[in-house]
C-alpha cells in the first residue's frame, strides 16, 4: 500500500521535525491539502510555506487543491516542486483543459471527488487521469469521522477504470486508520492518505510502516 501521509495534521511549530520523520519512514509520498476558505470552509497554507517544504521533503509532494480556479495556480504548483497537482472535480468548469494544463507543466494529474459526488462522473475523463481522489470525509478539517459509502465508492471506481482502460490510481482521505486502510485495500484502493492517524500516534514511523504493509 502506497501511504501519503497529510502534513495537515503534523505540528507547525515544529514542522521540520515532522517532515524529517516523513523522509525516514516508508511513505511513498507527502499530502499537501491547500485550502482557500472558499471551496472548503477552512484555510490552511499557500506557496510561501510550500516552497519551504520543497526544500526539506525527500519525498514527492502529492498537491491536492481544496480551492475554487485551480486552473490559474498550475505553474506555481510546479515551481513548488509538486510531483502530483490534484484538483476538485466541483471547483473545474473545464476539467478536461485543467488536466491538460497540469500534464503540460509536467506534473501527473489527478481528480478528487466530494462524498456526494458518484464516480461515474469520471467515466470520460479517466484514461487522461494518473490517480483519482475520493474524499471519504468532507474536505475542510481533519479529524473527521469515516464516511463507509467511500468502501462501495472504491469497488466502483476500480470497475470504472478497469472498462475504460484507465492507468489511474485511487487514493483516499478521510478517516484513515488500521481499520479503514484493510476494508480500503479490499475494496481496491492504492494510496491511503491519512493525519491524525499518524501524527497523533506515539509512534509515527510504526503507524506509516503498519499503513504501508497492508
Amino acid at each position: 500500500m502506497i501511504v501519503s501521509p497529510s502534513l495537515l495534521s503534523a505540528d507547525f511549530g515544529n514542522l521540520n521535525r515532522d517532515i524529517e520523520m516523513i523522509n525516514r519512514s516508508e511513505a511513498e509520498m507527502l499530502h499537501l491539502d491547500v485550502m482557500d476558505g472558499v471551496f472548503v470552509p477552512n484555510i490552511s497554507f499557500g506557496f510561501p510555506v510550500m516552497k519551504c517544504i520543497q526544500k526539506v521533503s525527500k519525498k514527492p509532494l502529492d498537491v491536492h487543491l481544496m480551492i475554487v480556479e485551480p486552473q490559474k495556480f498550475v505553474n506555481e504548483v510546479k515551481d513548488c516542486g509538486a510531483h502530483l497537482m490534484n484538483v476538485h472535480y466541483e471547483a473545474c468548469t473545464h476539467l478536461n483543459r485543467v488536466i491538460q494544463q497540469i500534464k503540460a507543466a509536467g506534473m501527473k494529474a489527478g481528480v478528487t471527488l466530494n462524498p456526494a459526488t458518484p464516480v461515474c462522473m469520471l467515466r470520460d475523463i479517466l484514461p487522461d487521469l494518473d490517480l483519482v481522489l475520493l474524499m471519504s470525509v468532507n474536505p475542510g478539517f481533519g479529524g473527521q469521522q469515516f464516511i463507509h459509502g467511500t468502501i462501495k465508492k472504491v469497488k466502483e471506481l476500480k470497475e470504472l477504470i478497469n472498462e475504460t482502460w484507465s492507468g489511474a490510481i485511487i487514493e483516499v482521505d478521510g478517516g484513515v486508520n488500521l481499520e479503514t486502510g484493510i476494508q480500503l485495500r479490499d475494496a481496491g484502493a492504492d494510496v491511503l492518505v491519512a493525519g491524525n492517524y499518524i501524527f497523533k500516534s506515539p509512534n509515527p514511523t510504526e503507524a506509516i510502516h503498519l499503513l504501508h504493509e497492508l
